[in-house]
């Protein structure tokens, strides 16, 4: 039995093994035109086995540096793009570097931080009022989601002015209102467990309906 498991590995699986053995196949032939002409023909049945690649503009240079790739980078052939290296594939991308500032109330996030940051720096109009308001209404969202289930309004307004240090006070006529009694705040999650959208509760209803 010929497993794949015994067969020589897939350089690049998107493909499967009958391109890589094409190529192989390519680069045993002696003639360079005639091993060129071939490996066209190979790098357009890969652009059909990979239609997806002809999302980007240079899919027909991306094509071929993955032929270069399934042949080792040894492919002696007239191509219409330059060879790639095994360099080029080998180099680490640039490490992104993360805020090293910590996130001063995790129940907001860095994102809340940096919208307060926005206003905080907005001329004062109504416009910047209105932001104000809605971002404490988001707030309000925010904290009760992970802390307990009512917080008075001054609470979140001492929260926006620690955290813009200082910078952005809320005006004295600016309130949020009451909480609807309809209002659900409850974790990323939980709606679905209670009701009965989680695996192991479909699960159960199946084994009920079918004792029934």
């Amino acid at each position: 039995m010929d497993y794949n498991t015994q067969r020589e590995k897939l350089v690049l699986p998107e493909y499967g093994r009958h391109v890589q053995k094409m190529i192989e196949q390519v680069k045993a032939i002696e003639d360079k035109e005639k091993r060129s002409q071939q490996m066209r023909a190979v790098v357009q049945v890969m652009g059909i086995l990979n239609p997806q690649i002809r999302e980007f503009n240079d899919y027909k240079h991306k094509l071929w540096d993955h032929a270069h790739v399934i042949g080792g980078f040894d492919l002696d052939i007239d191509a219409p793009f330059p060879a790639p290296t095994p360099q080029q594939f080998e180099e680490r991308p640039d490490v992104i570097s993360l805020p090293e500032r910590p996130i001063k109330a995790a129940c907001y996030g860095r994102n809340i931080e940096n919208m307060i940051a926005l206003i905080a720096d907005r001329e004062e109009d109504d416009t910047k009022k209105e932001m104000i308001r809605v971002l404490a209404l988001y707030m309000r969202q925010q904290y009760l989601i992970w802390n307990k289930d009512n917080v008075a309004e001054e609470t979140i307004f001492a929260d926006i002015e620690r955290l813009s240090d200082g910078k952005l006070k809320v005006p004295a006529d600016v309130h949020l209102g009451a909480i609807s009694q309809n209002a659900n705040f409850a974790r990323p999650g939980q709606n679905a467990a209670q009701n009965g959208q989680g695996y192991g509760n479909n699960r159960k209803n199946r084994n009920w309906k079918r004792k029934k």
